[in-house]
């Protein structure tokens, strides 16, 4: 499987993913993005110091000049893209991958992405038979970590937030928001896994995987805290969960921040195709429109920017701003979203009875991943099967298939990333949602790679 994906760069380090292979990637990225400037931050990983030097040899030798934005977070590479007016950056790190795991993630002038779509295809192809001439004039690196840092923070305290009402424990999950995390959230909360390592002692920094959140659990009720915070491995991402412990679907708080901004004439929020109908419902109450659409920030960040929208979210903890270069941020996130929590607290509504005002009467199965080789057959066989049965009141068909029902939905469509397809099925009673899924376990089964029935939450 190819490392170049459809949102970033990402492998197993010293087997797919190779000194060598990020040094022609570093050599061909000025001419991709026609620049002489790269901007470069990494994370803590253990790959990253050699990984960063190839890729900076690649850039240098190309003629072009790097500038180190340090040890840092993807979403401070962003901001660092656009407030400096770079055509052009590089953050080296996995996100959420174990340890074994690294990547690049590449972005343009403006902070848009660079997918597969938009530069990634025609990456792969010079980094596979493009030639390679060194230039007669190297390029050299250039210090911008400290500029980068001041200016970076001080944007950040223009997104208000008092949230001193607030129990909250954060778990960093030894990943980069540990470096920067006080000067955000301040030093009230009760911190774990907060030294940077990127050998994740304590547990994998996905959030997505509950086990990787019982530290977290743990912590909120046993100190009996308002909500616990946890960001992922470079800081893009961040999730919740309540005073019981339980985890919050990240697709609903994209409701919970309506309360943020404010509802107005015109004001759009994007959602990806798996969230929830709830939220839909809820922000239209509040008086916001909402968009659907692709999963994924190559998507996304186009998407907020193209439609004019105010911010958005996925169901895996992205969320996007336009005041943040339609950009993601899990610091941004987490700062409107405790506001917002505090808020209520003083109302005497606490972020369990928020979050249970939103989801409704809707029952959701989560994301359930099946290990299957022929995709898009047994996602036809899936669509085919429903649509026989029952008429849709609508469907979409630009990441796998979402099809709407009168009482029910779902949304089937391929991983980017991982070699599962991807289902995920809601209704207005928790019955409806059994029945559905056991009929889709039937068409599924021909299927499965394996004898058994693998589902992964």
């Amino acid at each position: 499987m190819s490392i170049f994906k459809a949102y970033d760069i990402r492998g197993v380090y010293g087997n797919d993913l190779t000194e060598d292979i990020v040094y022609k990637i570093g050599y061909f990225i000025p001419a991709l993005l026609n620049t002489h400037k790269v901007l470069v931050g990494r994370d803590m990983r253990t790959s990253s110091p050699v990984l960063f030097e190839a890729l900076c040899n690649g850039i240098l030798d190309a003629g072009a000049n790097v500038y180190d934005a340090g040890l840092c977070t993807t979403p401070m590479v962003y901001y660092g893209t656009a407030h400096f007016k770079f055509n052009a950056s590089v953050m080296i790190t996995a996100s959420h991958n174990p340890t074994k795991y690294n990547g690049l993630k590449i972005s343009r002038e403006d902070a848009l992405p660079v997918g597969f779509d938009t530069g990634l295809e025609k990456l792969e192809m010079l980094v596979n038979d493009g030639d390679i001439v060194v230039s007669s004039t190297r390029g050299s690196i250039f210090q911008i970590e400290s500029e980068l840092q001041t200016d970076y923070y001080q944007f950040l305290s223009s997104f208000e937030s008092d949230f001193s009402n607030l129990n909250l424990g954060v778990d960093c999950s030894n990943g980069s928001s540990g470096y920067f995390v006080r000067r955000v959230l301040g030093d009230k909360p009760m911190y774990i896994n907060e030294e940077p390592d990127g050998t994740f002692p304590n547990h994998e920094p996905n959030p997505l995987e509950i086990e990787n959140v019982e530290q977290l659990i743990h912590l909120v009720k046993t100190h009996k805290l308002d909500v616990g915070v946890i960001f992922d491995g470079d800081a893009d991402r961040v999730m919740f969960v309540d005073y019981k412990g339980r985890f919050i679907s990240p697709d609903l708080l994209i409701a919970a921040m309506g309360h943020y901004f404010g509802a107005g004439k015109d004001r759009l929020v994007l959602h990806d195709i798996r969230t929830s109908r709830a939220v839909k419902e809820y922000l239209e109450k509040e008086g916001y429109k909402t968009h659907m659409w692709r999963v994924g920030r190559a998507y996304a960040a186009l998407k907020l920017r193209e439609i004019k929208g105010l911010f958005g979210g996925e169901l895996a903890g992205h969320y996007y701003f336009s005041q943040f270069y339609y950009s993601d941020s899990g610091f941004i996130a987490a700062r409107i979203l405790l506001d917002v929590f505090a808020k209520f607290k003083k109302e005497g509504i606490k972020v369990s009875m928020l979050v249970d005002k939103i989801t409704g009467r809707w029952a959701n199965s989560g994301e359930i991943n099946y290990r299957i080789a022929q995709k898009q057959e047994a996602m036809d066989a899936v669509r085919d099967h429903f649509c026989q049965t029952e008429k849709p009141t609508d469907s979409f068909d630009f990441d796998g298939y979402r099809v709407d029902f009168k009482h029910w939905w779902f949304n089937i469509r391929p991983s980017n990333t991982e070699p599962y397809l991807r289902f995920i099925a809601e209704a207005d009673s928790a019955g409806l949602l059994k029945k559905k899924l056991e009929v889709l376990n039937d068409i599924l089964k021909p299927f499965l790679d394996e004898p058994t029935l693998p589902l992964t939450h």
